[in-house]
């Protein structure tokens, strides 16, 4: 059990619309990203499935029951915030087992539903410690400890790792995936890092000014965005984009080649431009170069290269990776 259903949502602050006509169908079992830039409604996406806020029009379904007035408490779902929220004067079992002990659970049962959230993981050794006496990551995990003990019909995590450093940002979005994986619990996940959502996800969902732009796999969206935004957004480093005299004889307004897609030379045929900046990053490197009046196009090529600031160089797009977009930014499929 777990499915969760968006019909026609909207939400608005007094004029103003946050969502805008959302219709979402998260499959049960599946891993959902939400993803977008800052402010594009999110996490008010997550908060009204959780019921943590009021949904102005549409209706929001789990199992197929309609939920949008029913309290977050009676909805089934549990939800993990950025914050770790625990409670410091507690240990570690107390912090896991306290929403239990809330719901009058059986002292054993709580006891069994604890050990077993700390073994899956490994928190077990830490049980009697303070969040005081954890690293970040500990106190992450006991966050997500809390709400696994309820055995809730699904999961939201509302950018769990944003305050953890970018080495164990990795480590935790690992554990987070192969732990959903192994519950095989429903889940719906923020972020506004597209890295993550590219390494977790079952499916993405791109949003943008409150609207969902496209809704896919990660291969899916990074091989055939629908549009410019969705082109521009995923992928890392991000599309390039050329204009009007080099669109026009591919039959588009705009055409988009990935950095990796496009071949690099001192000499010959292609796009003329100058090595403006290059990045060294150990198994490849990042080339910026500059075209005479417009933007930089980005090449990553393997390894380290023979190339300095200030080179001239020509740039080959793969044709057959290039992206053509229309004059309403929406993709043109061959």
């Amino acid at each position: 059990m777990g499915s969760i259903t968006l019909q026609g949502v909207h939400k608005a602050f007094g004029d103003i619309r946050i969502i805008q006509d959302v219709d979402l169908q998260v499959e049960e079992g599946s891993f959902v990203v939400f993803v977008g830039p800052s402010g594009c409604g999110k996490s008010t996406l997550l908060r009204l499935i959780a019921g943590l806020e009021d949904v102005s029009d549409g209706r929001i379904l789990i199992d197929g029951q309609d939920m949008t007035s029913t309290p977050p408490a009676r909805r089934g779902l549990s939800m993990v915030f950025q914050s770790y929220a625990l409670y410091p004067h507690m240990s570690v079992r107390g912090n896991i087992g306290f929403g239990l002990r809330m719901a009058n659970i059986p002292k054993a049962e709580i006891e069994r539903r604890v050990a077993a959230a700390a073994d899956k993981l490994n928190l077990t050794p830490y049980l009697d410690r303070k969040p005081r006496q954890l690293s970040g990551g500990q106190r992450q995990r006991v966050a997500i400890g809390r709400a696994i003990v309820r055995e809730p019909k699904a999961f939201l995590f509302d950018e769990p790792l944003s305050n953890l450093d970018a080495a164990l940002r990795v480590q935790m979005r690992l554990e987070i995936a192969r732990l959903q994986k192994s519950l095989a619990t429903t889940t719906v996940y923020v972020t506004h890092d597209q890295i993550e959502a590219m390494t977790m996800a079952d499916r993405i969902v791109v949003l943008n000014a409150g609207r969902i732009e496209q809704t896919g796999t990660p291969l899916e969206l990074y091989e055939r965005p629908a549009n410019l935004f969705v082109a521009g957004f995923i992928g890392s480093p991000r599309m390039n984009f050329l204009a009007a005299d080099y669109a026009a004889a591919h039959g588009a307004a705009t055409i988009g080649f990935r950095p990796e897609h496009v071949a690099i030379s001192r000499d010959g045929a292609g796009i003329k431009g100058v090595v403006g900046a290059a990045e060294h990053l150990g198994s490849d490197t990042l080339l910026y170069v500059d075209l005479p009046g417009r933007e930089s196009v980005t090449v990553r090529t393997l390894g380290d290269v023979a190339f300095a600031v200030g080179d001239t160089v020509a740039l080959r797009p793969d044709p057959a990776r290039i992206h053509r977009f229309d004059t309403n930014g929406k993709a043109i499929r061959p």
